[in-house]
C-alpha cells in the first residue's frame, strides 16, 4: 500500500494526538516516519484517492493537529509516496532543504485575502467620480432611456470605469497589507475576484493584519474583502 504524506516536521518535537486519523473511508490512522532528524506525518493511502470534501477537511485537520507542538511543512492534498521506505529516502536526500524551510516558517502562518466589489456601491462611486458618465446617464434619462447605441456606449464606459477602479483598489489593498507580511504570493486568477493574495505572517502579527483589513473595509465600503486564516503556509512551500 502506498503512503500518503500530510506534511514534514522536526523529528525532535513531533507529536501526534492519540488516535488521530486522516483521509480514507474508513479514516486511516496517522503515524510518523522519522529520518535524518525529521518526521513525515503520514498514513496509508486509499486505493482510489479523490479530492472529496471529507478527505480535504481531514488533510487540513491532520496538519492542524500536527502543528500544535511544532511547525509543519504542509504538503498539498494528493502527495503520495510508494511506501514508507520511499519516505525515508526522500527525507534523507532533502533533509537540509526541509530543515531550512522549517526554520523559515517557524512561528508563521498564511492568510489568504480575496477582494471583489460590492456592485451597487462601486457603481455609485464611479458615477460620483466621473462627470462624463453622469452627463451620459442624465442625457439617456431625458431621452427616455436613450437609443440602443446610447445605452451600449454608456454600459461600456461604466464597465471600463469599474475595471480601472478594480486596479486602483487592488493596489490599495496590496500597499496596505503587504508591509505587514514577511512574504506575499498571488493566488490563482478567478473571475470572481479582482485580487487573490496569500500572505505569510508571524503569528504575533496576525491580529494587526486582521485589524488593518477591517479598517480597510470600513474606510472603503465598495470593498468586499475576505480574509481566510490562519492556514498552514501552503503557498510558501516549494513543490
Amino acid at each position: 500500500m502506498s503512503t500518503y504524506v500530510y506534511g514534514i516536521t522536526s523529528g525532535e518535537r513531533a507529536q501526534l494526538p492519540e488516535g488521530l486519523t486522516g483521509i480514507g473511508q474508513p479514516p486511516r490512522p496517522v503515524r510518523l516516519v522519522t529520518e535524518a532528524g525529521l518526521a513525515a506525518v503520514v498514513s496509508d493511502c486509499p486505493e482510489e484517492l479523490r479530492p472529496k470534501r471529507r478527505d480535504l477537511l481531514a488533510h487540513q485537520q491532520v496538519l492542524s493537529e500536527a502543528g500544535r507542538k511544532s511547525s509543519v511543512l504542509p504538503m498539498r492534498f494528493g502527495s503520495v509516496c510508494e511506501s514508507d521506505d520511499d519516505v525515508h529516502r526522500v527525507l534523507t536526500e532533502h533533509a537540509e532543504h526541509y530543515r531550512s524551510k522549517l526554520e523559515q516558517l517557524t512561528g508563521r502562518v498564511e492568510y489568504n485575502v480575496k477582494v471583489v466589489h460590492h456592485e451597487d456601491v462601486v457603481l455609485h462611486l464611479v458615477l460620483a467620480e466621473n462627470a462624463e458618465l453622469r452627463a451620459l446617464a442624465e442625457a439617456n434619462r431625458k431621452a427616455g432611456g436613450g437609443t440602443y447605441e446610447d445605452r451600449l456606449r454608456f454600459g461600456e464606459q461604466v464597465a471600463e470605469a469599474v475595471r480601472s477602479r478594480e486596479a486602483w483598489d487592488a493596489d490599495l489593498v496590496r500597499d496596505t497589507l503587504e508591509p505587514l507580511a514577511e512574504g506575499c504570493r498571488p493566488g490563482p486568477e478567478s473571475g470572481g475576484w479582482f485580487l487573490n493574495l496569500s500572505l505569510l505572517v508571524p503569528e504575533s502579527s496576525a491580529e494587526r493584519l486582521l485589524t488593518t483589513a477591517d479598517r480597510l473595509r470600513r474606510a472603503h465600503p465598495q470593498l468586499d474583502l475576505k480574509v481566510n486564516g490562519p492556514l498552514p503556509p501552503y503557498s510558501f512551500v516549494d513543490s
